[in-house]
């Protein structure tokens, strides 16, 4: 951070990386934020998206930070990652470019809310993708659907600004194309940002969370047998990890 303005939020900060099911690794990473907050004090809570998909515990994963965040407005927040993105974008339309998803995931999450069986990621089975979008619909039930559909893609607190998967280095952080947040950008990483603006972000597994270059990097691929990262952020600009 040697040439960097420390991010600057208004008050504690902890982005959550991508869970992918993990619900294991999610409840101890959450207890570890709990018993930091009771040492130091309250903090805002964000995660940056991706709960499903991959891993085995998507429905009690979704179902849990869905009733969290609408449980406690005011203190922990949930953002859109491109899986909740192509589920819904399945659900909305299952034999077309949608049907994707189901090579990225989609068939470990249909699977958490029972459903799907029988189904691969053979896309042809046009019959049977329809089938399933319904039984997901109604497994998953509406309110499920309408809160993961109203998930924003950004948050911003001072200096600080929580996305799921990057932005366009040239483009002002309250003007970025949904894509970049969404899926990324291909300068993100690459281009230094001039407005000051830190961007913590997930999406994209590193080996180890880091903080630098008004970028900090939190998912560490817990799906993947690597661990869950919470990254904590103080309005003094100090960056930590916690990790599960």
């Amino acid at each position: 951070m040697a040439r960097w303005q420390a991010p600057a939020p208004e008050g504690l900060v902890y982005v959550i990386g991508d869970v992918h099911g993990c619900v294991d690794k999610l409840e101890a990473l959450l207890e570890q934020v709990d018993d930091d907050m009771a040492r130091t004090g309250p903090g805002k809570v964000v995660f940056v998206g991706d709960y499903i998909d991959r891993g085995e515990g998507n429905a009690e994963v979704l179902a849990f930070v869905s009733q969290i965040t609408s449980a406690h407005p005011d203190q922990l927040y949930g953002l859109m990652g491109n899986h909740e993105r192509m589920a819904l974008d399945f659900l909305a339309d299952p034999t077309g470019p949608a049907k994707r998803w189901l090579r990225y995931g989609g068939l470990q999450t249909m699977a958490s809310f029972g459903v799907g069986n029988g189904l691969t990621t053979d896309t042809r089975n046009t019959g049977g993708l329809l089938d399933a979008a319904g039984d997901l619909m109604e497994a998953m039930g509406s309110d499920l659907v309408d809160w993961m559909g109203a998930l924003p893609l950004s948050w911003s607190s001072g200096t600080l600004w929580v996305v799921h998967a990057g932005a366009d280095p040239v483009v002002p952080m309250d003007a970025q194309p949904s894509k970049s947040l969404l899926w990324g950008n291909g300068d993100f990483l690459k281009v230094e940002r001039s407005d000051g603006q830190w961007v913590a972000f997930g999406h994209q597994p590193f080996e180890a969370p880091f903080a630098q270059d008004g970028r900090i990097a939190c998912d560490t691929g817990a799906v993947y047998g690597g661990n869950l990262t919470a990254a904590r952020i103080d309005p003094e600009g100090e960056v930590t990890f916690i990790t599960a």
